[in-house]
């Protein structure tokens, strides 16, 4: 067996099961999980017509690894409408089965493990994907702290210029996971700066850029790049999914584009990994790419909900609405600080919350892992309200009613 496959941390689901062995919830409520990122709105009808009517001819031949060129187009199309970018469908766009795959495919294709030191640099708290794919690939991970002064931003300062010097590959979160915190143009500066000096790639998952609740949308890296000037997109990727826009997570469909140096090679890993998507699937985003309407309509959904939401909680916790994302990323009360002999704060929070009002948030230490010190997400807890409002509503009545004797 690969020995680096003793490295892999269990996944936070994996970590929340063993948290909550031998709990058994109030059955005076039904359950309600806040803790899975996972998409609850309705599916658009037309993505589904799309997919059913492929059905006939999408399954008969093997589709290519590069996807077809409707596919590409599509893709190229939607980054001129969203963020004014264009790029070459031929060879600056690649179909991808969803963002997670394509995430730790890229490190595997970017990461040199022959040269000393080599180092994927990427946010603390972050999508687990990250550390796998830094670890498998055989580089030394660095974990940079979110700031919750700075709105959670990322302190890519704190990165000392010896790490950035080792650095291969960086992963930038923007909407973030879990905090929603989106980067500015001056951190995309940066950042292309630091890359133009040490030679690492970016790879920028922008997956719910979708959702936000400002006027101004998410600003995307390609989008950055070419405010500064930088149309090449040298040493920059960015990937995307239709499972978070479009309420299709079981779809796994989603395209990376820039650097058409990166896509060339990315392509190659790909043919020989048997990352190609299903012709089917293919129409389905082909039809989701191309209309905005059940976009519009999804992130109404989202405003209204978190409208209702955020001020409820915030009567009884640390919390505020995020820049973009579907998550609320909540302060613990103090109370729970050594609450039960061994866990953390944000630990004790989920497990008595779960018994005694049967619902399930996801701790914040999970997503972080302790650097330089400090575990960024100790005592704070990931809410995930991607279900109908009513329901979401409900599950903040519950947690203010569970807060509230100690508010």
């Amino acid at each position: 067996m690969n020995p680096k496959l003793s490295l892999l941390q269990p996944y936070p689901f994996e970590r929340l099961r063993q948290l909550f062995a031998g709990i058994t919830p109030n059955p005076a409520y039904r359950p309600i999980s806040l803790g899975i990122g996972e998409p609850k709105h309705a599916t658009p009808q037309m993505l589904k017509d799309a997919l059913a009517a492929a059905l006939d001819t999408g399954l008969t031949g093997y589709p290519a690894t590069a996807g077809e060129p409707a596919l590409r187009e599509a893709c190229a199309a939607w980054l001129q409408r969203r963020y004014g970018v264009t790029v070459s469908p031929a060879n600056q766009v690649l179909p991808v089965n969803g963002s997670r795959e394509a995430l730790f495919a890229f490190a595997q294709t970017v990461l040199d493990p022959t040269q000393a030191g080599a180092t994927l640099v990427f946010p603390n708290p972050f999508y687990q994907i990250y550390e796998g794919a830094a670890l498998l690939g055989g580089a030394q991970p660095y974990y940079v702290p979110s700031v919750p002064s700075r709105n959670f931003a990322v302190d890519w300062d704190s990165v000392p210029e010896d790490v950035w010097a080792r650095t291969q590959l960086i992963f930038v979160c923007s909407p973030g996971n879990p905090t929603g915190a989106v980067m500015p143009l001056e951190e995309w500066k940066k950042l292309f700066e630091l890359s133009d000096r040490h030679g690492f790639v970016i790879a920028s998952d922008e997956c719910y850029s979708e959702i936000y609740f400002r006027d101004e949308p998410p600003l995307g890296g390609l989008e950055a790049a070419v405010k500064l000037g930088r149309t090449d997109f040298k040493n920059l990727m960015m990937f995307t999914s239709l499972s978070k826009r479009s309420n299709v997570p079981g779809l796994r469909s989603g395209f990376v584009a820039g650097d058409a140096a990166l896509i060339k090679a990315f392509l190659l890993y790909r043919t020989y990994h048997g990352g190609a998507m299903s012709p089917a699937v293919q129409a389905a985003s082909v039809a989701a790419w191309g209309d905005e309407d059940h976009v519009i309509d999804n992130r109404r959904q989202y405003r209204e909900k978190f409208a209702q939401v955020t001020p409820l909680l915030a009567s009884v916790m640390e919390v505020a609405l995020p820049d973009a994302a579907f998550y609320l990323w909540a302060g613990v009360p103090e109370a729970f600080n050594h609450r039960i002999p061994g866990l953390s704060a944000d630990e004790a929070f989920a497990r008595e919350l779960l018994a005694q009002y049967n619902v399930t948030v996801l701790p914040g230490s999970y997503l972080a892992r302790e650097a330089q010190g400090v575990n960024p997400g100790r005592s704070r807890v990931r809410m995930a309200l991607v279900a109908e409002p009513a329901e979401c509503l409900e599950a903040a009545g519950r947690i203010v009613e569970f807060l509230s004797p100690r508010a």
